[in-house]
């Protein structure tokens, strides 16, 4: 499921950080063989005006810098999708995740 300490704990500090107007945390732990709440594998999406006139590796950042406690301890692998909501508006398609390790094409 998507409500974990951990997922809790992603939730609301991004939510403090960059205030978004639209904010997808997905734990995806299971997807990577780890056990039954791992809780160490992420994927987020996130839409704030914070992100507007940012590189996407600026916006990253400030999703990690958000995270820092979280990617330092339990947190594995964090996938971002970083939008401004003018984008989001225009294309709200999230891209399908790359399978982890060597997954069949």
């Amino acid at each position: 499921g998507d409500s974990g300490p951990l997922a809790s704990a992603i939730r609301s500090k991004l939510v403090a950080a960059l205030q978004p107007t639209h904010l997808q945390v997905l734990d995806e732990s299971w997807r990577h063989g780890g056990p039954p709440g791992a809780e160490s594998h992420f994927s987020v999406v996130v839409v704030s005006e914070r992100f507007a006139g940012l590189a996407p590796l600026q916006r990253h950042r400030l999703v990690h810098a958000a995270l820092q406690t979280e990617l330092a301890g339990p947190l594995h692998a964090l996938a971002i999708v970083a939008r401004t909501p003018q984008q989001w508006e225009s294309d709200s398609h999230v891209p399908p995740r790359p399978p982890c390790l060597g997954g069949s094409k």
